[in-house]
């Protein structure tokens, strides 16, 4: 019996329609899986029926995702892209900019270290300078010593010792073959408020030797009318500090002496220092022989030039002049960022004067580097003298003006402006 209505057949039925309703044939159906559809709880809200088939496929996206969805009336999550793949910019179709690369830190950080490494560097080179300083004069040992004043007094004094000069050395400089220790140069540098002052000391100057009891022999030296560099030869550099206090009413606050040796390695270490003559200079005891102009002088042709006097109208008097303006060049070599900057040149130069310099006990390398500065832009002058030419037992002598020179020291005493004798 056919369940058809009148006048239907299976032919006249789409074949598309067949599902669930017999395949037209007498064959039976295969076993079909029918998806299983979960009952909304009670009160829930449903949503309209999902459609069987066309259209999104919510079964196939569950699925894919571990999860089924349709016919819960639940959204499936939202789709979360993973990390762009390497190597891809903002414009290369990722979701977003790169984090940035932290440039300015990295050079920062750069910056920071270089400026730690190089005051580790500062710091270790300064204390090893220092500890090399020959700090062997006892200013505590002079007697009777005037009052400090105001500023920094330096007793800068330059001898003629041979001490550790080979044979070779010594016919190279020039400096013959004398025993002992005198000295050439004794200049009085004041360094205060009031700018800088340097006064040569003449080593010829007829001075007042006070008593005084060596620090090393014991000996009880008695007063005496003498030449400024006799005190010197006599009990060193303690005795010739007391005897420039005593004359001076200076109160010295370091002393700093230079030999011929360390001088001309300072120089060499230093790569020469230029110096400019207005006229040929030659004289054959010290060895100096130079044209008129510009030369840089090596370290034996500028001890040369420093002991030489005899070609020089003022004598004494004249190299002294010609010594303080060549301290004044060497301090502004010592001082120049070619110097200063230069790891090639700075440590030779340290070394040579750590070694060259003797120093009182008291005085550092921070107090030396201020003293070289203040050299730079010193005014330049002699003490004033009275008599060149003055007669004594001892030979001719420099004779001081008195008056002057008191007004001079009472200026340097109070740090005021000098205004006696000086000479730019």
């Amino acid at each position: 019996m056919s369940d058809w209505p009148q006048g239907w057949t299976d032919d006249d039925q789409p074949r598309g329609d067949r599902y669930g309703r017999g395949s037209g044939s007498a064959s039976p159906e295969g076993a079909r899986v029918m998806p299983h559809v979960r009952r909304p709880a009670s009160g829930a809200p449903q949503g309209p029926p999902q459609p069987r088939g066309g259209g999104h496929d919510a079964y196939r996206d569950g699925y894919n995702e571990g999860q089924i969805y349709r016919g819960s009336g639940q959204a499936p999550p939202p789709h979360r892209p993973g990390p762009p793949p390497p190597g891809r910019g903002p414009y290369d179709g990722d979701d977003g900019p790169r984090p940035p690369k932290r440039w300015g830190r990295r050079i920062g950080y750069s910056v920071l270290a270089l400026v730690l490494a190089l005051v580790v560097i500062a710091t270790g080179t300064y204390f090893w300078a220092n500890s090399n300083l020959n700090r062997e004069v006892d200013l505590a040992s002079v007697e009777d010593r005037p009052e400090s004043g105001k500023g920094t007094n330096y007793l800068i004094v330059g001898s003629d010792s041979r001490e550790g000069l080979s044979d070779e050395q010594k016919q190279d400089l020039s400096t013959g073959s004398a025993e002992g220790k005198r000295t050439d140069t004794m200049i009085l540098l004041h360094v205060g408020d009031n700018g800088s002052t340097m006064v040569s000391l003449p080593r010829d100057s007829w001075v007042t030797i006070p008593e005084f009891t060596g620090s090393v022999s014991g000996n009880r030296i008695p007063a005496q009318q003498q030449k400024l560099n006799a005190a010197f030869a006599i009990e060193g550099p303690e005795l010739l500090v007391r005897t420039v206090e005593y004359n001076t009413g200076v109160h010295i606050d370091h002393y700093v002496e230079i030999g011929f040796g360390g001088f001309a390695n300072v120089v060499d270490a230093l790569g020469g220092v230029e110096m400019c003559f207005d006229q040929a200079i030659k004289d054959e005891k010290s060895g100096a022989d130079f044209a008129e102009g510009c030369h840089t002088l090596n370290g034996s042709e500028s001890l040369a030039f420093n002991r030489q006097r005899y070609q020089e109208a003022e004598g004494d008097l004249g190299r002294t002049k010609n010594q303080q303006k060549f301290l004044g060049a060497i301090s502004s070599q010592a001082g120049s960022p070619a110097t200063v900057l230069n790891p090639f040149r700075l440590y030779p130069t340290l070394s040579a004067t750590t070694d060259a310099l003797i120093v009182d006990q008291d005085l550092s390398l921070w107090g030396l580097g201020q003293m070289f500065l203040a050299m730079r832009g010193a005014h330049q002058m002699n003490i004033p003298v009275a008599n060149p030419g003055y007669a004594t037992d001892k030979g001719s002598a420099v004779l001081w003006d008195m008056e002057q020179t008191e007004l001079l020291m009472n200026q340097i005493i109070n740090d005021e402006k000098v205004t006696v004798g000086v000479r730019d």
